[in-house]
């Protein structure tokens, strides 16, 4: 028992003298500490040149740090810039932890200067040697946008190439628009039931393309008209608007052999009170009850009242317009809707422009190309995720360069 009683003895005094053991400091009286100081370590490297790619009035500035960071108390680099010209120095940024770059966008083409990087450590400054003189200057050209250039030219030379093309006489396919076909139908529907057409090219003025869109259609309907010898009434808001159309009305009836035919009473100004204009459009659906009604232009909150009035009295009803917020009330109310660009290739289709007809073959083409290079972007990125493949990772990143403008 009394030997048991030793040895347990042993045991608890082992057991003191090891956890004793363990919480004294690791570090002998003869351990050195291993940690950096700023005597060991070397001079930072500065490199200052002009930013690329800019329009001048930037300088970039990038070091080396070999070691600074580690150091206590260290709270970040200073940017310090001297004007070698003036002879001035002034501080420009105290970078954020782990920074290597700086961009000065406030300085100026006609000064040279030079950089230097201290190392802020417990209040101290540890300058650089001072970098090379330089001076910001601009660049003609953005070179990350080298591949917008070269699709831009693409696309410019394929609109030159379609607009020779027409001017040659060569047949251009565009495919068949609907709305378009529906126009004869309209007009001769109107000269049967001895009822006029009524004509609306929007609310806008001249300076909206898409009035000059429905002008230009507005011709080939007249010429229709004049041939059918039907009437036509077309209230506008604008007198820009009233003058080109009537200018456009009247070619229309010389062309088609009929000047005399001719009223400039077909065209006539209301209002340009936009509500004011569109009740008297309403009113005079309802009274002169039109066999065929064209909407062709930009229109905004009065599409659906016109469109639902001419619904109403039972007309046959074309609209067109760019305003994407007013195309579901046209495609419920009317009978043919010209979707968007719809609108602008009737205008090229109906007039035989060889410069709009160029013109729209050639955007044809840069769509093309988009549509190509999202397809192909998609498919790329998939693969490259899916499978981590090599190639599909390299076109991505191609795609990416070729599109990005930072």
């Amino acid at each position: 028992m009394l030997a048991l009683l030793r040895i347990a003895k042993s045991i608890v005094f082992i057991s003191s003298l090891l956890f004793v053991i363990s919480i004294l400091p690791t570090h002998s009286v003869y351990s050195r500490d291993t940690s950096p100081s700023s005597s060991d370590l070397g001079p930072i490297t500065v490199r200052a040149f002009d930013t690329d790619n800019d329009a001048g009035g930037s300088i970039t500035v990038e070091w080396d740090d070999p070691g600074y960071e580690r150091l206590s108390g260290f709270a970040g680099f200073l940017v310090w810039r001297t004007n070698t010209l003036t002879g001035t120095s002034d501080s420009v940024e105290v970078t954020p932890f782990g920074t290597r770059t700086y961009d000065d966008r406030s300085v100026s083409d006609d000064s040279t200067y030079s950089y230097s990087v201290a190392a802020l450590v417990n209040g101290e400054r540890l300058m650089s040697t001072p970098s090379m003189q330089v001076r910001s200057s601009k660049q003609w050209f953005d070179g990350r946008l080298t591949w917008v250039l070269i699709l831009g030219l693409i696309i410019c030379g394929a609109v030159i190439y379609f607009i020779e093309s027409a001017k040659r006489g060569t047949k251009l396919f565009l495919r068949r628009i609907a709305g378009l076909e529906a126009i004869d139908e309209a007009v001769g529907r109107a000269t049967e039931m001895g009822r006029p057409i009524l004509f609306v090219a929007g609310i806008q003025d001249m300076d909206d393309v898409q009035t000059i869109a429905g002008l230009t259609i507005l011709g080939s309907i007249a010429r229709t008209v004049a041939e059918y010898d039907t009437k036509i009434n077309m209230p506008v808001r604008a007198s820009l608007v009233m003058t080109a159309a009537r200018e456009t009305i009247k070619h229309a009836y010389v062309t088609a052999g009929r000047p005399d035919a001719y009223n400039d009473d077909m065209v006539h100004y209301v209002t340009d009170e936009q509500f004011g204009f569109v009740a008297a459009v309403d009113g005079i659906m309802v009274r002169e009850r039109p066999a065929a009604c064209f909407f062709l232009g930009a229109f905004f909150a009065e599409s659906l009242i016109m469109a639902e009035t001419g619904n109403s009295i039972g007309a046959i009803q074309v609209a067109g317009t760019a305003m994407p917020a007013q195309l579901p009330f046209f495609v419920a109310a009317c009978d043919y809707t010209l979707i968007g660009e719809e609108l602008f290739a009737a205008s090229a289709y109906l007039s035989g422009e060889p410069r709009q007809l160029g013109s729209l073959k050639g955007a044809d083409v840069g769509k093309a190309i988009a549509m190509i290079v999202i397809l192909v972007g998609v498919i790329a990125t998939t693969i490259a995720s899916a499978w981590n493949s090599e190639s599909m990772l390299w076109i991505e990143n191609l795609l990416r360069q070729m599109f990005s403008t930072g």
